[in-house]
């Protein structure tokens, strides 16, 4: 019998919160953390806006002097900071950084779509361009890679399970969720610090920006500018940050008295092989309603049990798209669930997405809201046809009985994951 799983501690470093309480007050407000952004002008972006959490202060910087952080990549500071929180909020102790102690059953498995790519920039290219190679320091590699982020985490938590860095696109943060909790069902750990990070970057921004897939019409009007499922949206707005979250199996946390924000129930993750209608940058419409019946199936309940949809939906025009694919994968008419998107608040965070997503999918599953939808007022045509306009909020849902959420992603290279949260009895 395969084990359950629940969430145990959460951490969050975003535009609109670097903590859980001011994260979760930031959604209930419908608060924007979308700025002007001087950088991206004076690098004649068309897009001269986005989302960038601040983490400039000295509570901050005695974290990264402590871990010998000080100039690594942003994409593990940010994630620094989120598993502290997430490991604090689980009530865990902090292993003693010179104790021969590990933890055999404890391991991580974090993603990012593009680790080490602020330092690249920052530090690496301008010293090997100028030939100052020997001023690169010792901890270069080691912050760089891919695996930088996890290799850390390993070392603060003394992680001896396993521990995995993934790279699945914009699904990423959802697929690191998915595989932890694989590893706790197949018997394989007790405990999963799982999430993904993703860093504010001009050079890896610049990519979208020329690919014309960024909102550039709202550089004078920022807080307007990311609109999922509205008729003016224009692109998506890029920012950046990380989720962390405690994955652990069930009797190994009610052992130890652990608060449980939410069961894991069931989710699918899977490829739509770019074709019929999949592309580097589309997903395959028939395998992301695969991705979701299975999910479904996985928790053994059908389309009408969910509650709520907190959606990739990321302003462009693949949104109706989207929303035609739950409407056929609960195979629902009428009763359709409410479905929102975070993204109108904080951006699309990349690689992190699917990790802080989930997050506010558990909040809102535990504190018994919905947050709203901003920038929307113009619903999109197309979607009001096929979605009961007041299953859109674009106001905040208080007191509202919430049993099951689907959090989905879906990401570049027609990959895609979906995943059921229960609230916990």
């Amino acid at each position: 019998m395969s084990k359950r799983v629940v969430i145990t501690g959460l951490g969050v470093i975003s535009p609109i919160g670097n903590d859980i309480e001011s994260f979760k007050l930031s959604m209930q407000k419908g608060i924007s953390g979308i700025k002007y952004i001087k950088e991206l002008a004076d690098y004649n972006f068309a897009s001269q806006i986005g989302g960038v959490p601040d983490i400039n202060n000295s509570e901050y910087e005695k974290i990264f002097e402590k871990f010998e952080l000080k100039d690594a990549d942003l994409t593990v500071k940010y994630s620094v900071l989120a598993a502290l929180q997430a490991w604090n909020d689980a009530k865990l102790e902090l292993p003693d950084k010179f104790a021969e102690n590990i933890n055999e059953n404890y391991g991580a498995v974090i993603g990012s779509c593009a680790g080490g790519a602020e330092l690249y920039a920052r530090k690496l290219y301008p010293l090997v361009n100028s030939k100052n190679i020997r001023k690169l320091g010792s901890q270069i590699i080691e912050n760089l890679m891919h695996s930088g982020t996890t290799a850390v985490l390993s070392n603060i938590f003394a992680l001896a399970n396993q521990t995995i860095s993934n790279s699945s696109a914009c699904a990423t943060g959802a697929e690191s969720i998915i595989m932890a909790s694989e590893k706790i069902k197949q018997s394989k750990a007790s405990l999963f610090i799982a999430g993904s990070a993703d860093p504010y970057s001009p050079y890896m921004w610049a990519g979208f920006d020329s690919m014309r897939l960024l909102a550039r019409k709202f550089n004078d009007k920022p807080t307007q500018a990311s609109r999922p499922l509205s008729a003016s949206a224009d692109g998506f707005v890029a920012s950046a940050g990380a989720g962390m979250l405690i994955v652990e199996e069930l009797n190994h946390a009610l052992n130890r008295n652990a608060k449980i924000y939410a069961e894991i129930v069931g989710y699918e993750y899977n490829s739509g092989g770019q074709r019929n209608g999949g592309s580097m940058t589309a997903s395959n419409p028939k395998r992301v309603i695969d991705c979701i019946k299975s999910a479904l199936n996985n928790a053994n309940i059908s389309g009408k049990d969910i509650d709520l949809i907190c959606g990739h939906l990321t302003g462009t025009k693949f949104d109706f798209q989207e929303v035609e694919n739950w409407k056929t994968a609960l195979n629902l008419n009428e009763k359709l669930p409410y479905i929102n998107s975070l993204k109108s608040l904080l951006g699309h965070t990349i690689g992190a997405a699917g990790a802080i997503e989930t997050i506010a999918a558990i909040l809102q599953l535990q504190n018994n809201f919905i947050h709203p939808s901003i920038n929307c007022e113009d619903l999109n045509e197309n979607i009001k046809t096929i979605w009961n306009k007041n299953k859109i909020p674009q106001k905040l849902i208080k007191d509202i009985n919430l049993n099951y959420i689907a959090k989905a992603s879906f990401g570049f290279g027609d990959v895609n994951s979906c995943i059921i949260l229960k609230k916990f009895n």
